[in-house]
C-alpha cells in the first residue's frame, strides 16, 4: 500500500470512516408505550377531514387538506376553538394517567414486551407448550 500502511491498518481506517457520524446504539421504540394525546388542532383535523372529503370528493391530496385546515383554523376566533381545546385537555389527562401506570410498571421490572395484552389467548399459549411438550414425548 502507498505511505507504508498495511493492510490491516488500512481495513482498520476504512471502518472508522464508515462509523463516522453515526449515533452509537439507537434507542429500541417500546411498543407498549402510550401514544401522545393529540393537541387542539389534530382532534379539529380530524372532523375537518371528514367535511372536506365530502365537499371535495375529488380531491387527493393530502396537503390541499392540511392547508386548508390550517386557513380556517387560523381564522377561527378563540369561542369556536373551545370545544377542541376541551376535547385536548381530557385526552392529555387521560394520557398522563395511562403514562402513569406505565411508568410504574417499568419501575416495577415488569416486562412490558410480554404483558397479558398480547395477540394470543392464553388458550393458544397452553395449547402449543402442549404441542411442544408432545413432540418431545415422541422422540424418545
Amino acid at each position: 500500500m502507498k505511505g507504508g500502511e498495511s493492510k490491516a491498518q488500512a481495513k482498520s481506517t476504512d471502518e472508522r470512516l464508515k462509523t463516522r457520524g453515526k449515533k452509537a446504539g439507537k434507542k429500541v421504540k417500546d411498543p407498549n408505550k402510550p401514544k401522545r394525546p393529540p393537541s387542539a388542532f389534530f382532534v379539529f383535523l380530524e372532523g375537518f377531514r371528514k367535511e372536506f372529503n365530502l365537499a371535495n370528493p375529488d380531491n387527493k391530496s393530502v396537503g390541499a387538506v392540511g392547508k386548508a385546515a390550517g386557513a380556517k383554523w387560523k381564522s377561527m376566533t378563540a369561542e369556536d376553538k373551545a370545544p377542541y381545546v376541551a376535547k385536548a385537555e381530557t385526552k392529555k389527562t387521560e394520557y398522563a394517567k395511562t403514562m402513569q401506570k406505565y411508568n410504574m410498571k417499568l419501575a416495577n421490572g415488569t416486562s412490558t414486551a410480554g404483558d397479558d395484552d398480547s395477540d394470543k389467548s392464553k388458550s393458544e399459549v397452553n395449547d402449543e407448550e402442549d404441542a411442544a411438550s408432545d413432540e418431545e414425548e415422541d422422540d424418545d
